[in-house]
């Protein structure tokens, strides 16, 4: 479950103008550190400059996990810090437009279900997927939300979103999040439920999405997320 537009990412590596804007054809160190701090060789070649050459994890046992009734709270600020192999990055979690989202999605993060989790799809100038305890692109926290995407939603650059299947209603959403990294992703019709926008470290989410992917947007070497957290501001 949960493969975020296979068959689209399979036109994009063609021609993605010829794919159109069919929404049936889905399937599913800190910036400031790295400024200070030595930059660690890669002894993958796949890898850019930075990142940690890591081993693809096992999948994650997560367990049994209650579907949440947590909202977040329209009146507060909500960050979440995804710390990853390559470097760190901040989403401003949308509490006015997705606050069932967001709830969901801070709730996984409260139970440490991301730590340890990889990037298993990468398109360049598209999208980086992650958040499956699988790490196939198949898995999910055992539940599902819904909530209506805005209607006047664009996914543009450093917007994050949520992963669905073809058959799913719009909004749907479990664990698995994608964030956009090119212009490309911008004709996509407003079908998958909104989590926020990167508001900080954006060129670490570009530099994860400038690892090489086969066909199928596998990566050729591994970024895993070391935690991530979500905390008011």
């Amino acid at each position: 479950m949960y493969r975020l537009l296979a068959v689209l990412i399979a036109c994009f590596a063609l021609l993605f103008a010829a794919c159109g804007d069919d929404s049936s054809s889905e399937s599913e160190a800190t910036p400031e550190a790295a400024a200070t701090e030595e930059a660690t060789p890669a002894a993958n070649e796949s890898l850019p400059e930075g990142c940690e050459d890591v081993a693809k994890p096992a999948p994650k046992d997560v367990g049994e996990l209650k579907k949440p009734t947590e909202k977040l709270d329209k009146s507060k600020t909500y960050i979440a810090t995804v710390a990853t192999t390559c470097g760190e990055f901040e989403i401003t979690l949308d509490a006015k437009r997705a606050p069932i989202t967001g709830g969901s999605f801070k709730y996984l993060a409260d139970q440490k279900f991301y730590d340890g989790l990889t990037f298993h799809r990468i398109v360049p100038d598209f999208v980086i997927q992650g958040g499956d305890p699988a790490g196939t692109g198949e898995g999910g926290p055992g539940y599902s939300v819904e909530e209506a995407p805005p209607s006047d939603l664009k996914y543009e650059e450093g917007i994050v979103a949520m992963a669905k299947t073809a058959d799913e209603p719009a909004g749907t959403s479990g664990s698995q999040f994608f964030i956009v990294t090119g212009a490309a992703a911008a004709q996509l019709g407003p079908d998958y439920a909104l989590l926020g926008k990167v508001t900080e470290g954006m060129d670490i989410a570009k530099k994860i999405g400038n690892i090489q992917a086969g066909p199928d947007g596998a990566p050729a070497a591994q970024v895993v997320m070391k935690n991530v957290t979500v905390e008011e501001k």
